[in-house]
């Protein structure tokens, strides 16, 4: 009876000790594959403020959107409806107008120098203008899709609707780099028209109210800007036609103007 006792003791302590070893096996895999996977949080999320709003043409499907010379430059979307756009910012009057062959999807836009450039959605063509006669001087081919485009000085920055965007030389637009937008640990889609504002870039998402500040170098979003005051002001869905998507920087009066597909206002917001 003894020798049984002991035994079973022993059998007891071995168990014991197998049990503790799994459980600190379990730990040291959960613990390493934390380490491994660099958990990062999401970006903050900033409400914006409304300053001032102006009026907006309500049938301007906006792709793109700039400030220059105290007037805003839009580029419109949609086939043979397609347009480039010079409007006063006060009253929302469409001051030139020049109308995008008809085949065409029109998308973003972005000036640099004396030079307007213009994507379109699926022809892989980047129309080129004159500034300030908006008169046509050649165009451009790339691969892929266009959405969004900006210039930060130096170089084209070109979104296509995926996580990804594209820097391009100013001169014969070919890709010179990209990087991958991520906020915390997850890629950031559907990036659309683009703005660079104070060395960051802006980007409006697609179907989506939310403004995504990047990091040009890493590609990490710094903070999320929420629109949400704005869909309140413009009604709509951001999931249908009146999606959030227009930024535009004026650098000298320090304001940011922002609006939408077929949105009848145009605002001047801050974070």
């Amino acid at each position: 009876m003894r020798k049984s006792m002991i035994l079973s003791r022993d059998a007891g302590a071995v168990q014991s000790r197998i049990a503790v070893g799994m459980s600190v096996a379990i730990l040291l895999v959960v613990a390493g594959w934390a380490l491994l996977r660099h958990d990062t949080p999401p970006s903050p999320l900033v409400p914006l403020r409304i300053l001032e709003n102006y009026p907006h043409d309500r049938d301007a499907f906006t792709q793109g959107l700039l400030f220059h010379d105290g007037v805003l430059l839009e580029s419109t979307g949609r086939k043979g409806q397609s347009s480039l756009r010079k409007v006063e910012v006060a009253t929302g009057k469409v001051l030139e107008k020049v109308p995008v062959d008809a085949d065409l999807f029109a998308e973003g836009l972005a000036l640099a120098g004396d030079t307007l450039v213009q994507l379109t959605w699926k022809a892989g063509r980047a129309l080129k203008y004159r500034w300030p006669n908006l008169e046509r001087a050649g165009e451009w081919a790339y691969e892929g899709e266009g959405w969004g485009l900006t210039f930060d000085g130096e170089r084209f920055i070109m979104s296509d609707g995926s996580s990804s965007l594209q820097f391009r030389d100013p001169e014969d637009f070919r890709v010179l780099g990209r990087i991958t937008v991520r906020d915390g640990d997850l890629e950031v889609r559907f990036l659309n028209e683009l703005e660079w504002v104070r060395g960051e870039i802006w980007a409006n998402v697609w179907h989506s109210d939310k403004v995504m500040c990047i990091d040009p170098e890493s590609g990490r979003v710094l903070r999320r800007l929420d629109g949400a005051k704005l869909r309140k002001r413009v009604g709509g869905s951001a999931s249908g036609d009146m999606t959030f998507n227009g930024i535009a920087w004026d650098k000298t009066g320090e304001r940011v103007f922002m609006t939408g597909k077929l949105w009848p206002q145009l605002f001047v917001v801050s974070e």
